[in-house]
Order: structure tokens, then C-alpha cells, then sequence
């Protein structure tokens, strides 16, 4: 998860560029002397970039050179503001790039062309940022208040699912089901009208019928939808407070479906290519409150767009409560697989003494903590399967699991940790590892050595070590255990854990008797 980079002067701009599913997008915002930013201009053109990825796999070079002029527009109107034209705070693209057989291409003509090094949003950031817009909806929107909460947010290629339980998440999960993905896939049928709605209910079945599957235990309270097209449109039919009956929506799905993109356009005032993903993505929220027997559904009134924008310079404000939240994704993973609960949080809390005891020696940042943490509640899933090269079950399990707020980099490198608690360390001939870069590489046997230690001292799975003091002499490290009267067990598995530190340390840990 990279670090969001945000201007701290007052007065200095702040700015954002997002290459959209449907629209090229910038928000110019000026620093106020609290450190807050104030929006000062928001442009957006539309580009058909979705309609090329889900239609031919390829973004055209007419979309392309479309998106290059955008920017280029784009960076002189920054430059009227005293902008630097080569220094934005933040420039990503929609996750859905990554399905475009050209996207290396794609992204280079754009750093030719306008000196921008564009990033594209994957599924863990996408899921962050939609947590930040639900945090703020806990405010405003009465509906966030109720015991169980399904957060909904349809995007152009994927639908994300959160549910929140008095205000905190429960459960999260994700479809292969989104507006421009299911136009692009409905397209070629040639219905038109009200049979247009039945194909795109066959089509999304599959989907809706996992999702039925996924929240059968739950009796939701409330459904809160987000996205690009739903929010563009609601005001036209959702009530003053954000509320819309199924009946109303129901009826704006009929009467899209009987009208043409070009009417659509003029009946709603939205660009082409975000009428073309109407119809999908009023039929798509509609069937998904409709699965769960809901009467209504709420949909935020503020901007979908310019509150991303926004999102992007912010999203570290509350970096606290979402490393809470992926924590207690991970710990929900950890109940899935039967771990011992007990050991993985005491083997966390043993790795959080040794990762703030030892930072000038490991030199690494919150986020690789918050990554050693969850890795230590995970370690142990790999049990589930068989006791025996359980740590490579571990790895397994969490490289195929979804773990909220965490991208797949992230995981990934969970996913090591937790398989270098045991037995080997890493080794270039190891898939996944050897598939690092080499700056990740050093992080995960950083990780994975004060996991060893942390794991060594938690031997009898009885949490008899709460204490911890560290001294460092020569070439060692010397762990005192204050009220451990026989550290026996933990300096036999320390001997076979502590050798990856060693190595990649330098220190020989030791374990010596209190006092």
C-alpha cells in the first residue's frame, strides 16, 4: 500500500487525475492554514476507455490519443493555476486497466506524452477508498446506523460487497459483475427494451446467486449503493435523504431500458459513455436489493467522481481505523480456518515488541508492522488442511483469500511471511519469492525472521512470555524473559527458528534466564 503523498504548506495546490472507466477527471485543491484541502476546480471529459477494454481487450489508439489531449488540456489548465505540470499529487487509473492486453503501452504513451507516471488502482486500493466514502456515509446516512449495514458499490467491472455490523465490517467480498463489463457482455444479444432487463438478469445470475450464498445467515437492515453511474442519476429519483423504494428504481430501469443512449443522455445530462452503463447498473443494484428482499435502498447524493478525486489526497486520515478493519478481516479469516486464535494474537502482540524494539535495526514502516501482523494472526491457517508442511498450506490459503484493505502485492507478501515461520527460508526457488522484486524480497525475510523469533518464544502455545527485554552486544541479541523461571522449550525452538535472523540480522538471538 503505497504512501499517499500530501502537501502540509498552506496555500500550496493539491492535485489529482483519475483515467476512468468512462472519463478522464482533475481535481485542483488548495491547502487551508489547518492542513485541510479546499477544492478549487474539477474538470472531467468523458473517454470511452471501458467500451475497449470489455470489447476488444485492447485500448484503441483513437481512445488512446483521446486521453492524451484530455491531459494535456488537463495540465494547462493547472499551469493557469501556478501548478507544476509534471508533479501531481496523485495521477491512477481505473483497476479495470489491468484487463487490457496493452496497458504497459497505454501507460507509456501517456509518460511521452504529458511527463505523467499514471498508476492504476488495484482491487485493494479500490476496496480502501470505498471504505473512506462509507466512514464519512456513517455520519449523514441514517441507514449506516442499523445493526447490519450492506454497503454495495457496483463499479464498471466488479461489484464490491461490505458488510457492516454497528458500524464496524464484517464481511467483505467481490464479483466479476460491474456496468461496462455486463453492457459489453449483453451487447451482442440483440434485445432491446424490457427484454434487454432479462438477458442482464441471466447474465449477472451466476453472481447474485453467490452472493445470495455468501450473506444467507445474515438479515440485512439496510443497503447503501455507491457508483459512478448510480450516483450521477439518483437525484432524479431518490428522495431528499438519499432514499429510493425498490419500486421507484424498478420503474427508472423500465424506462431506461426503452430509451436510447442518445435519449438517456439528454434525459439525465450525462455523458455518452456513461449512458451506455445506466440500464446495467440500475438493473444490477436493483437485483442485488431484490436477492436479500430489501424495500428500498439509500445512495449517497454527494459526487461520485469529485469525492474520489478528494479520496485520493485524504485517504491517510484514517489509516488508524482501516488497519483496524484489515486486522479484523484477517482475524475473521483466521475463525474461518479454525487457527488458535490465542497464538496467532499473542505470536502478533510478541512480533509488534520486537518490530518497535528493534526499528532502527530493521528500518522498515507502519505499514510493513501492520503487514507482520496480520501474517502472524494468519500463520497457522495452513493447520486446517494438515498439521504436516502446514506453513506452505498457510501460504496457499492466504495468496487465494481476500483479505479487506490489503492489495494483492500485500498479500502476497502475507503470504511468504506466513510460510517462513517454519522450516526453510526463503529460497530464489521459490515461485512466488523469486517473483519478488529485490527490495521485497529483503522485506519479507525481515519479516519472516522476527516472525521466527516472535513464533520461537510462543512454543508451548500456553502464552506463558508477556514480558520481553532486549539487549544487543556484539553479534548478538539477548532476549530476557522476566517471570519465565525454565526457558527450555523456547531456547530449543528458538535454535531451530533464530537462524534466519541471524542471517539476515547479523545477530545470534539468545535467550537468557531473568534477572
Amino acid at each position: 500500500m503505497p504512501d499517499t503523498p500530501s502537501p502540509t504548506q498552506a496555500g500550496s495546490l493539491a492535485t489529482a487525475v483519475h483515467v476512468g472507466a468512462s472519463s478522464v477527471s482533475l481535481l485542483i485543491a488548495e491547502t487551508l492554514p489547518d492542513g485541510t484541502l479546499q477544492p478549487i476546480d474539477f474538470l472531467e471529459k468523458p473517454a470511452p476507455l471501458a467500451r475497449d477494454v470489455f470489447r476488444d481487450g485492447a485500448v484503441s489508439a483513437e481512445t488512446t490519443e483521446r486521453i492524451v489531449s484530455i491531459l494535456l488540456e488537463f495540465q494547462q489548465a493547472l499551469a493557469e493555476y501556478g501548478g507544476d505540470t509534471r508533479k501531481i499529487t496523485r495521477a491512477v487509473a481505473t483497476n479495470i486497466l489491468a484487463e487490457a492486453n496493452n496497458h504497459d503501452i497505454f501507460l507509456n504513451r501517456i509518460r511521452i506524452a504529458c511527463g505523467l507516471s499514471i498508476n492504476p488502482i488495484d482491487d485493494g486500493e479500490m476496496t480502501r477508498l470505498i471504505y473512506l466514502k462509507t466512514r464519512r456515509r456513517l455520519k449523514d446516512t441514517p441507514a449506516m446506523k442499523r445493526d447490519k449495514t450492506l454497503v454495495v458499490h457496483v463499479g464498471p467491472g466488479n461489484t464490491r460487497a461490505l458488510l457492516f455490523e454497528n458500524g464496524a465490517i464484517t464481511r467483505y467480498t467481490s464479483y466479476r459483475m460491474g456496468t461496462h463489463r455486463t453492457r459489453e457482455a449483453t451487447e451482442g444479444s440483440g434485445a432491446e427494451g424490457r427484454a434487454m432487463i432479462r438477458v442482464i438478469r441471466e447474465h449477472a445470475s451466476g453472481n447474485l446467486a453467490q452472493m445470495r450464498f455468501d450473506y444467507h445467515d445474515v438479515k440485512l437492515d439496510a443497503m447503501v449503493v455507491i457508483g459512478y453511474e448510480i450516483q450521477q442519476i439518483a437525484r432524479h429519483f431518490a428522495r431528499a435523504d438519499g432514499s429510493c423504494s425498490l419500486r421507484t428504481l424498478k420503474r427508472a430501469s423500465e424506462e431506461a431500458s426503452e430509451k436510447s443512449d442518445i435519449d438517456l443522455v439528454s434525459r439525465y445530462q450525462v455523458d455518452y459513455q456513461t449512458a451506455e452503463a445506466l440500464l446495467p447498473a440500475l438493473e444490477t443494484n436493483l437485483a442485488i436489493a431484490e436477492t436479500f428482499g430489501l424495500k428500498e435502498l439509500h445512495i449517497p447524493s454527494s459526487d461520485y467522481e469529485q469525492g474520489l478525486l478528494m479520496d485520493f489526497l485524504v485517504s491517510g486520515a484514517l489509516v488508524e481505523a482501516l488497519d483496524s478493519e484489515i486486522l479484523r478481516s484477517a482475524r475473521i479469516l483466521a475463525s474461518r480456518y479454525q487457527s488458535d486464535p490465542s497464538h496467532g494474537e499473542h505470536v502478533a502482540h510478541l512480533c509488534d515488541h520486537f518490530f518497535k524494539g528493534l526499528a532502527d535495526l530493521h528500518r522498515m514502516t507502519k505499514h510493513d508492522a501492520l503487514l507482520l501482523q496480520v501474517a502472524a494472526v494468519l500463520h497457522e491457517v495452513g493447520t486446517f488442511i494438515s498439521p504436516r508442511a502446514h506453513h506452505k498450506h498457510s501460504e496457499y490459503i492466504i495468496l487465494n483469500s481476500e483479505i479487506f484493505g490489503l492489495d494483492r502485492h500485500d498479500t502476497i507478501i502475507v503470504a511468504l511471511v506466513a510460510r517462513y515461520h517454519r522450516h526453510s527460508g526463503p529460497r530464489i526457488d521459490h515461485p512466488n519469492y523469486r517473483e519478488l522484486a529485490t527490495p521485497d524480497r529483503i522485506r519479507v525475510a525481515k519479516l519472516a525472521a522476527i516472525l521466527r523469533v516472535a513464533d520461537a518464544l510462543e512454543r508451548t502455545h500456553d502464552q506463558r512470555v508477556h514480558e520481553i527485554v532486549l539487549r544487543r552486544e556484539n553479534r548478538r541479541l539477548r532476549v530476557i524473559l522476566p517471570g519465565v523461571t525454565d526457558a527450555a522449550v523456547e531456547r530449543l525452538a528458538m535454535h531451530s527458528k533464530g537462524d534466519l535472523f541471524e542471517q539476515v540480522f547479523g545477530l545470534e538471538v539468545v535467550i537468557d534466564d531473568a534477572g
